[in-house]
This record gives C-alpha cells, sequence and structure tokens, in this order.
C-alpha cells in the first residue's frame, strides 16, 4: 500500500488514538499545519477506499474510523522508500549517518553487534 506524506501523517495520528473522527484529526492536523477540513476528510476518505482506514460507529452525521492496518505493516516499504530518497538506496549511508550524528546509544550499539552476529551465522 502506497500512502502520501499527508496520508501517512494522517494514519499517525489514528495509530496513535486507535480511533477517532475526522473533525478530530483536522482540530490535531489544524495545530501544526494550515490545511482547510474538507482536505483532512478527502484524505480520510481516501484511506477509507485504500482500506487502511475503516469505519467503527456513526454518531450522526459523523463517523468514527480506525486504522484498518498496523503501523508494522507498512514500516518496511516505507524506510524502504526513506532509504531509496534520502539515501540513494544505501542502508550504510543511513547506518553511517547515525553513528556520526551521535545518535545511537551504547545500548543501541550493542543492539545492532548482536543483530550483525546473528545475520552472519
Amino acid at each position: 500500500m502506497k500512502l502520501s506524506e499527508f496520508e501517512l501523517e494522517v494514519m499517525t495520528l489514528f495509530w496513535k488514538d486507535k480511533s477517532s473522527t475526522a473533525p478530530e484529526i483536522h482540530r490535531k492536523i489544524s495545530k501544526n499545519k494550515k490545511v482547510t477540513y474538507s482536505t483532512v476528510k478527502t484524505i480520510i476518505d481516501r484511506l477509507e477506499q485504500k482500506s487502511a482506514l475503516k469505519r467503527v460507529k456513526n454518531f450522526g452525521r459523523t463517523i468514527v474510523y480506525s486504522p484498518a492496518v498496523k503501523q508494522e505493516e507498512l514500516r518496511k516499504p516505507l524506510i524502504k522508500k526513506f532509504i531509496d530518497k534520502v539515501f540513494s538506496g544505501n542502508p550504510r549511508l543511513l547506518i553511517n549517518h547515525l553513528l556520526e550524528e551521535d545518535q545511537l546509544s551504547k545500548e543501541d550499539i550493542e543492539y545492532l553487534k548482536t543483530i550483525i552476529n546473528k545475520k552472519g551465522k
């Protein structure tokens, strides 16, 4: 399933809250960017068409949606897309960046060593 950056931003809010309405999502997104309610509703409708969201309840004309896919299901293709886009498809550049920018703790580095050792066997 391919999602635009804005669709992913909306999905992230649904994953965080478990379920929500279009007005609630619009309110949250509007805190960080200028976007109309109709744009948010269109994105939610698209996500429903893509089977990323499902309707769970109706309160009059207000619909409550919840995620139909788990965040983990989209993680692998999103990470690949990120590496392709930002690091020219080279995962080594990502690893190097994390190490050089001191973004990994000693625990993180030990964890990476464990994974590398398992892959090497």
